[in-house]
């Protein structure tokens, strides 16, 4: 009987134990956190995984997702395209483009920037340079590859007619699914790319390119491209939840702008499928240009989005101009 009585005040003393460690740890600490603890949360790319996504990579690693009360899940897009699946609740979160999310809102889609991942525009008309295509209006004549999208024709010709060129004798091909490397080997002269990636890529290979910088061609073009997306509803009904996910998300862009080695072999962790030296080669460049030249990481300024969808509407890629304030918004950013 004494046996029985002293095991029970063991186990109670245990007990008793352990519920104060566990009240102890709470605060930051998700080791006591299961995944039952967590809300499930989907953020869905844009693309194939890459250096634009690092930081949403890093917070996962590092738990801070976690720490937030947050299970995210990171999905490659599907077929119907990230900004509507994010505006229908397909997922609560994703990664977009200004010119997309403002076309979107221009037909009525409920989509709203909470952040953008870089500061300034990166991408740019590339070409060989033995084509000789040093500024727009050497463009004449030559063959473009892209994707079929009124969005690029327009900034295409609008770039070239400003330096003086005609667009009616530059040829539109589309490539298709062909990626830039092989596409200006075969039939195209140059491509519309993003440097951060393709741009550093055609350097490891030693490829020697012109580029012509969107922005240095057109203010109105420094818009943001990717940014950080959810939904009208969402941030109605649970804007806790958008703070969470900025929060980590912040932290985790904060992280591979000042590791970008680190950073790198953390997305290589979860895409080793992608090119090792071409990623960090990749991170090295936009760690940097994340933040840039703005107060803190993700900010968005009211003229950019305001200059670039005027932009679109005086060119009809938009059926009407969109009310700006309400296509981004700064109000979940960390201060």
């Amino acid at each position: 009987m004494f046996k029985r009585t002293g095991s029970l005040a063991c186990l109670i003393s245990i007990l008793v134990i352990a519920i104060l460690m566990a009240g102890c740890s709470s605060g930051g600490d998700t080791s006591d956190v299961t995944d039952h603890d967590l809300q499930p949360v989907t953020a869905m790319l844009d693309w194939v995984p890459n250096t634009n996504h690092t930081g949403l990579y890093v917070a996962l690693e590092k738990g801070w997702f976690e720490e937030e009360g947050l299970q995210l899940d990171i999905v490659q897009p599907t077929k119907g395209g990230t900004p509507q699946l994010v505006a229908t609740g397909k997922a609560q979160f994703g990664v977009g483009y200004q010119e997309d999310i403002t076309q979107a809102r221009a037909n009525g889609v409920p989509v709203v920037s909470i952040a953008a991942v870089i500061q300034h525009n990166t991408s740019g008309f590339a070409s060989k340079k033995e084509e000789g295509i040093t500024r727009p209006r050497d463009m004449e004549g030559k063959r473009y590859g892209g994707w079929g999208s009124p969005m690029e024709k327009a900034v295409l010709q609008a770039v070239l007619e400003a330096d003086g060129g005609d667009f009616s004798q530059t040829g539109i091909i589309d490539i298709g699914t062909a990626d830039f490397f092989t596409a200006i080997e075969r039939n195209v002269d140059f491509a519309w790319i993003y440097y951060g990636w393709t741009g550093i890529e055609a350097e490891l290979r030693g490829m020697d390119l012109n580029f012509l910088e969107l922005p240095k061609l057109d203010p109105a073009l420094d818009f943001y491209t990717p940014v950080l997306i959810t939904n009208e509803e969402l941030i109605a009904e649970n804007p806790a939840m958008v703070k969470k996910f900025m929060r980590a998300a912040a932290k985790g862009y904060s992280f591979a702008i000042d590791k970008p080695e680190e950073a790198a072999q953390i997305l290589l962790k979860y895409s080793p499928e992608l090119d090792k030296e071409l990623v960090l080669a990749s991170q090295k460049y936009l760690s940097p240009r994340y933040q840039d030249d703005a107060a803190r990481w993700g900010e968005q300024k009211a003229e950019v989005w305001h200059n670039f969808a005027s932009w679109m509407y005086e060119r009809d890629l938009i059926p009407q101009m969109i009310d700006t304030k309400k296509a981004f918004t700064n109000e979940f950013l960390p201060e």
